[in-house]
């Protein structure tokens, strides 16, 4: 199965729900998600999600310097970010619910 489409309908609560365990800068969000599970998902998907959430005021970001390297722009949620994440956590266990109960009955009618 193509789990693109599906993911392009999550990828905002996904992003949310990795931020609010850590703040994490992009790379560090991408490879989280995969070790997650989504392991076909693209850092451009990724770092798009972090600047839209951020500009929508769903994330927060600071600079952190590195020594080995370019310095780090890390992205945390805000208390919007949290409502947003609640609301969408919500939408997504009804969601899993109706689908689930429509595939059950599809078995049961075969």
């Amino acid at each position: 199965m193509d789990t693109s489409q599906l993911l392009k309908g999550v990828l905002d609560m996904a992003v949310l729900a990795t931020v609010s365990v850590d703040d994490g800068y992009g790379y560090d969000v991408v490879r989280r998600l995969r070790e997650a599970g989504l392991a076909d998902i693209a850092d451009a998907s990724v770092y798009g999600t972090l600047r839209r959430l951020y500009t929508a005021g769903a994330l927060t970001s600071y600079v952190v310097p590195s020594e080995a390297g370019p310095h780090r722009k890390y992205y945390g949620i805000t208390d919007h970010g949290k409502s947003l994440l609640k609301t969408q956590r919500d939408d997504w266990g009804h969601f899993a619910i109706t689908i689930s109960n429509l595939l059950a009955n599809e078995g049961a009618r075969t």
